[in-house]
């Protein structure tokens, strides 16, 4: 069994910054994708930011330019930095792991971290 765990969620004023880190443990052979989502009260969750096995990013249109995703596959840890925050990145952040292999032939398998709160006074 593979877990997620995020941690550095909080309370920051609008124009601040915070970090987010999301580590996988377990019996891990590969992780081909480690991303985050967030929901906000009442929304459906969204994606991010991806970050692949290979190096690529990609990032939704809302947060382009304000946060950063980086991997570090020899720690299957993630991280998102997120500066310049907006009220309106308001949600519980989830760390989502995808294509989670334990050994070579493995059936790809996909993993949810429990959330981190995010919270962006005005």
């Amino acid at each position: 069994q593979v877990q997620l765990v995020e941690s550095g969620g909080g309370l920051v004023q609008a124009g601040g910054s915070l970090s987010l880190s999301c580590a996988a443990s377990g019996s891990i052979f590969t992780i081909d994708s480690m991303a985050w989502y967030r929901q906000a009260p009442g929304k459906q969750r969204e994606l991010v930011a991806r970050a692949l096995s290979g190096g690529n990013t990609n990032y939704a249109d809302s947060v382009k330019g304000r946060f950063t995703i980086f991997r570090d596959n020899a720690k299957n840890t993630v991280y998102l930095q997120m500066n310049t925050l907006e009220p309106e990145d308001t949600a519980v952040y989830f760390c989502f792991a995808d294509g989670v292999k334990n050994y070579y032939n493995d059936y790809p398998k996909r993993f949810w971290g429990r959330g981190t709160q995010v919270t962006v006074s005005s």
